[in-house]
C-alpha cells in the first residue's frame, strides 16, 4: 500500500491533526457561498450524519469477556459508526492466535477497514500483512504503539504505557508508599508489561509483579490474598484495570492489609471506589476516545485521504489522574458510560 506525506516541515502535528479532522467532520465549511455549501453536499464531508456511501469497519480486539473497559471502547467506535454510515464489526478474543483468526475472517469478508490491538504484536504481525497486502487500511488503537509502524498500520490511538507507568510511579513517591505490588492480568501482554515496568522506573521504593488470571475473578482475589498475607511489608498495590482494582480492594480489606491501591483505567464501580476512599486513584485513558478516533479515522481516510497523526506519530489519548480533586466532575460521564 502506498501513501504520499508532505514534507515533515509541513504535516500536522499530532494534537492539531486531530483538531483539524474534528473540524472537517463536526463543523464543515464555514463558508457562507450557497455554491460552497452545496458542493460540501455533494461530496459526503459536512455536519451530522454522513452522506458518503456505506462502508464496512471491522474491529478487532484482545478484549477478555466481561471487562466493561473494553464496553467503553465499542460505545465509541458505534457512535462514530452511527455518524459516519459505517457499518461496525465488531469482535474480540484474549487469546492472539484466536484474535489472528478474526483479523483473517474480516480480510475474508472484504471490509473497508480494519481497527486493531496489538497486544501481543508477533502474533499479529503477519495476518495485518495479509491486510495491508489485499489493500485494506488499518489502523491500530490501545495496545501496540511500539509496533504499529513496523506493521504498516495507518495511525495509532492510545497511551504511551511505559510513560503512563512511569507518571504512576512518579505518583506513589509523594504518597509515602515503599513496597509496591503491580498486579498484571494477562501474562505476555505487552502493554500491561510496559506499565509495570514504568511503575518500577518510576517509583523510588521496591517494586514486585504478581500474575493473575484476569477471567477468573475468584483466582485472580486469592492470589492477591495470598500474597498480602504471605507479605505484609507491601503498602501499595498497582492494578492494570479497574475490576482488578475492585478485587484488590476486597483482597485488602479481607487480609487486614494497609495497603492502598491504585490503578490504569475507570469504570464506575471505579468512580464510586474513588470517591469512598478504597481506591486512591487511576490513571484513564480515555477508551472512549480511542474506539471513536479509530473508526473515524479509517472514514476520513476512506473519503478524505487523512492520516492521524500524518502517518508518523500516535495520536496519544492518556494518560489523566483522575481522584478525589477531580472525580465528582469524570464521573458525571463515567456514569453514562464514556469513561
Amino acid at each position: 500500500m502506498s501513501r504520499t506525506f508532505l514534507p515533515r516541515s509541513r504535516r500536522l502535528a499530532p494534537a492539531v491533526a486531530v483538531a483539524a479532522a474534528a473540524t472537517l467532520v463536526l463543523a464543515g465549511c464555514s463558508s457562507s457561498s450557497g455554491g460552497k455549501k452545496a458542493e460540501d453536499a455533494d461530496s459526503g464531508v459536512s455536519a451530522g450524519k454522513a452522506t458518503t456511501p456505506r462502508m464496512t469497519i471491522a474491529m478487532v480486539t484482545h478484549a477478555p469477556s466481561g471487562d466493561t473497559f473494553w464496553d467503553t471502547i465499542r460505545k465509541g467506535a458505534e457512535v462514530a459508526a452511527a455518524k459516519d454510515n459505517v457499518k461496525l464489526i465488531y469482535s474480540n478474543d484474549e487469546t492472539a492466535a484466536d484474535q489472528a483468526n478474526l483479523v483473517q475472517n474480516a480480510i475474508d469478508q472484504k471490509v473497508d477497514g480494519i481497527a486493531v490491538t496489538l497486544a501481543k504484536p508477533d502474533a499479529m504481525k503477519d495476518v495485518v500483512a495479509k491486510a495491508v497486502k489485499a489493500g485494506i487500511p488499518v489502523v491500530g488503537f490501545n495496545a501496540g504503539m511500539s509496533d504499529w509502524q513496523k506493521q504498516g498500520l495507518l495511525s495509532f490511538f492510545g497511551q504511551d504505557e511505559a510513560i503512563s507507568g512511569e507518571a504512576l510511579g512518579t505518583k506513589l513517591n509523594s504518597t509515602g508508599a515503599k513496597h509496591a505490588l503491580c498486579v498484571i492480568q494477562v501474562q505476555g501482554a505487552i502493554n500491561l508489561e510496559q506499565r509495570c515496568a514504568g511503575v518500577e522506573k518510576g517509583f523510588e521504593g521496591k517494586t514486585d509483579k504478581l500474575y493473575v488470571n484476569g477471567a477468573d475473578m475468584p483466582s485472580v482475589k486469592s492470589t492477591i490474598t495470598a500474597k498480602l498475607k504471605q507479605d505484609s511489608s507491601i503498602d501499595q498495590v498497582v492494578t492494570l484495570g479497574a475490576p482488578i482494582a475492585l478485587t484488590a480492594a476486597q483482597s485488602v480489606d479481607e487480609t487486614g492489609s494497609k495497603a492502598k491501591i491504585a490503578t490504569f483505567d475507570l469504570n464506575k464501580e471505579l468512580i464510586a471506589a474513588i470517591k469512598d476512599g478504597s481506591i486512591e486513584f487511576a490513571v484513564d485513558q480515555q477508551p472512549y476516545l480511542q474506539g471513536y478516533l479509530a473508526v473515524d479515522s479509517l472514514w476520513l481516510y476512506k473519503n478524505n485521504g487523512n492520516y492521524s497523526g500524518g502517518g508518523e506519530a500516535p495520536i496519544l489519548t492518556g494518560p489523566a489522574f483522575v481522584d478525589k480533586t477531580n472525580v465528582e466532575t469524570i464521573g458525571t460521564f463515567a456514569a453514562k458510560g464514556t469513561r
